[in-house]
């Protein structure tokens, strides 16, 4: 009687399991496209904040390519081209500063075609809240002090913090995440300043099936 009852009350368990697998695949399989939507909203709203409607006339989302160069993450990074009347005007590019202090920082810089940095936002991090996170916009404007700023040559050396010698500046009792920031940003100035011209005459593929794209790689 006792293995009987052991056996149904495990059957009666691999069912409640079988069915609580099922209703989750099932409520992320009917989420899947609203998550995706949210995404895709939430990255316009960030790039029309960066890009404004005044630089371009074409569907930012959609012009988009994929590029690899090391000096803006390991992965396919995203490159958003703005155009007026078919003729360049900015672009947006993910870029990653793998030396924050808890860890990765994930960026979205728009260069201006002139060179000049047309705005900076932060996608993502996992910085000290109350120190390290003040890179949001929504925590402190320290991120607009990048907006029309530009990068003359590697060897700029006012691209740093202050402690540095530099002109951007540092958050009281955290001086590794923006510094880390301020890196990031000047190694994807140098890299557009480049790479633009590529960039900008590379298919728009971030969007296709996996297995049709082609990344625009770094020049040999």
């Amino acid at each position: 009687m006792i293995l009987k009852s052991m056996q149904r009350n495990g059957l009666i368990l691999a069912g409640f399991a079988v069915i609580a697998t099922f209703l989750v695949v099932m409520t992320s399989l009917l989420t899947e496209d609203e998550i995706e939507r949210q995404q895709q909203q939430e990255l316009l709203r960030v790039l029309n904040q960066i890009i404004p409607a005044s630089k371009h006339d074409n569907d930012l989302y959609d012009s988009c390519t994929l590029i690899s160069h090391p000096d803006l993450g390991v992965q396919p990074r995203r490159v958003y081209r703005a155009l007026v009347d078919g003729q360049p005007t900015a672009a947006a590019m993910e870029v990653t500063a793998p030396n924050g202090y808890s860890g990765a920082i994930h960026l979205l810089v728009a260069m201006n075609v002139d060179g000049s940095v047309a705005g900076v936002r932060t996608l993502q991090h996992q910085e000290t809240p109350g120190l390290g996170d003040k890179i949001e916009l929504r925590k402190n404007n320290w991120i607009l002090s990048f907006n029309g700023q530009r990068v003359n040559g590697t060897d700029d050396t006012r691209w740093a913090v202050k402690r540095d010698g530099g002109m951007f500046d540092q958050f009281t009792g955290a001086t590794i995440t923006p510094r880390a920031v301020v890196q990031a940003v000047k190694r994807a100035a140098i890299v557009f300043e480049k790479e633009q011209q590529v960039w900008f005459t590379a298919p728009a593929n971030c969007h296709a099936p996996a297995d049709t794209i082609d990344t625009v790689g770094e020049p040999q």
